[in-house]
């Protein structure tokens, strides 16, 4: 009996020593298990915050796109503004030298009538063109009395054009000055500055200020006509009086042209 018994407590104690080696295994297997789940868990973690950290930057740049966005369309916005600005003050000042024109031609109607004189709109430019043959004789710079009593018309015309430049530049033909005059006039260089600035003195005379005119003469090398002729010549002799904005003289000036 004894003997049995004691082979019974051994097969009882080995199966609890057997039973104890599973147990560890199989939590050494879960605590292997564990561990890769946090592992992963982690790395879910870290691939997680990357991703957020992606989306911020992204969040980000899409505002300050949208910021950009906001400003060109502001910019734009601005832009349009002043070229409807602008065209309206195209449009304004064009009205307005229409009807500087027109107030011109009608405040001159009876010499464009007699021939006296052509008034010209070109660009934001009008021109008072004054027939050679009224004003001076052959090869003469003094102003004749009749060529005054129109002048003095044109004077009172252009007086209330003050936001205006006045010049006025003589022309001649290409017809030599007479030898007994070249004394005085060697060229038509100086017979057409001579007339011009006669013209100036007088529109002073007037009540013209000084300040608003320049006088220039360009001689025989600006013709409106053929000096083959004696019609084309007739037509190349000529004062013509130009009323130039002054902004528009400001940025010649500026430009150097």
């Amino acid at each position: 009996m004894k003997k049995i018994l004691g082979i019974g407590i051994t097969i009882i104690m080995a199966g609890f020593i057997v039973s104890g080696c599973v147990s560890t295994g199989k939590f050494k297997k879960m605590e292997e298990g564990k561990n890769q789940e946090i592992a992963a868990l982690q790395k879910d973690k870290s691939a997680l915050e990357t991703q957020k950290g992606d989306l911020e930057k992204q969040k980000a740049m899409a505002e300050q796109e949208n910021a950009t966005l906001k400003q060109q369309v502001s910019s734009t916005e601005q832009e349009k503004a002043q070229l409807e600005q602008q065209k309206a003050a195209l449009l304004a000042s064009g009205q307005q030298q229409q009807k500087q024109y027109q107030d011109l031609v009608q405040g001159l109607s009876k010499e464009v009538e007699k021939g006296q004189l052509q008034v010209r709109q070109y660009k934001n430019m009008l021109a008072v063109d004054l027939a050679e043959q009224i004003f001076f004789d052959s090869g003469r710079a003094t102003l004749k009395k009749e060529g005054k009593e129109v002048l003095k018309k044109v004077g009172e015309a252009l007086k209330s054009y003050e936001n205006k430049i006045i010049r006025v530049v003589g022309h001649t033909d290409n017809v030599p000055v007479a030898k007994s005059l070249r004394a005085t006039y060697p060229s038509n260089w100086e017979l057409s500055v001579a007339r011009a600035t006669n013209v100036v003195r007088f529109l002073q005379e007037v009540g013209i200020p000084p300040e608003r005119m320049v006088p220039s003469g360009r001689a025989e090398y600006d013709p409106v006509g053929p000096n083959d002729t004696p019609e084309g010549r007739q037509k190349n002799r000529r004062i013509e009086i130009m009323l130039i904005d002054k902004s528009l003289v400001s940025e010649m000036t500026k430009t150097g042209t």
